[in-house]
């Protein structure tokens, strides 16, 4: 089973975004950045505009977020990209005849909602503004050396 990108992707996008506010941002020179497709990062930025957290301008390379870096959870990002979706999932195919397969769902279900919701509560503390500063950060570190 492979792992979406599609959040740290977004994440990326929106931290690109405000960092190179003042050059072309077209879809072409953020998916040099994200290494993937233009056609994927449209896709995400349609995702973030429909979200209300990008604003972009048909056949105008100039999206921006619509925004301040500090007002952006998140949260907010994951919900843009990924919906109300569980982060963990229960098979639900289990022997009910067996101790472990006719209880596990139950069991685990408890623990991963205690682990989504204690997931989530974090990611609405930590704001773009948060990841756009430590970008910097590490960035600085790279060309004092």
């Amino acid at each position: 089973m492979k792992i979406s990108t599609r959040f740290s992707d977004a994440i990326h996008i929106l931290a690109f975004l405000n960092i190179y506010q003042d050059t072309k941002l077209s879809s072409e020179n953020i998916a040099a950045s994200v290494m993937t497709s233009p056609v994927v990062v449209r896709r995400i930025m349609g995702a973030l505009q429909k979200a209300s957290l990008i604003s972009t301008t048909h056949g105008s390379p100039n999206p921006h977020l619509a925004k301040d870096p500090s007002e952006i959870s998140l949260l907010d990002v994951y919900y843009a990209v990924e919906g109300h979706k569980q982060l963990f999932s229960v098979d639900p195919k289990t022997n009910p005849q067996c101790i472990v397969g006719g209880n596990i769902q139950k069991v685990l279900g408890r623990y991963y909602q205690e682990t989504q919701n204690a997931a989530m509560g974090r990611l609405a503390r930590i704001t773009l503004d948060d990841v756009i500063n430590d970008i910097l950060v590490e960035q600085s570190k790279k060309e004092d050396k």
